[in-house]
């Protein structure tokens, strides 16, 4: 199994999917904090993507705190840090509040989203 899938197709641009994947197998924990990713030209080789794009995408996820780049130590899983699991709690809370209204997924997204600026 890959790290990454680009579907040429998708409306997502391709560095978007490169960046939404890798946060997502974060989050989820199929990407262990302290594993190590491909060097940009490596992964952009692979997925036949610009080393512009791949490099867009992991300072993406560096800016959002889910890699953590070492120079020559490589590009790495970020360790969770102590705020995370406070957002893990407020988010915890909003779910539940958002299921006893009777909030689809989707609204409460939308939710979210409407707030995240």
């Amino acid at each position: 199994m890959s790290l990454v899938t680009i579907d040429s197709n998708a409306a997502e641009p391709p560095y978007e999917q490169v960046r939404r994947q890798i946060a997502e197998g974060a989050a989820s924990g199929t990407l262990k904090a302290g594993h190590k990713l491909p060097p940009v030209r490596t992964l952009a080789a692979d997925l036949g993507l610009a080393v512009n794009t791949v490099a867009k995408a992991y300072r993406a996820l560096e800016t959002d705190g889910v890699i953590e780049t070492h120079g020559r130590g490589g590009t790495l899983i970020a360790t969770r840090k102590i705020g995370d699991a406070q957002a893990d709690d407020a988010a915890a809370t909003y779910a539940l509040i958002a299921r006893r209204q009777g909030l689809s997924i989707d609204e409460a997204t939308r939710l979210v989203e409407q707030h995240w600026s």
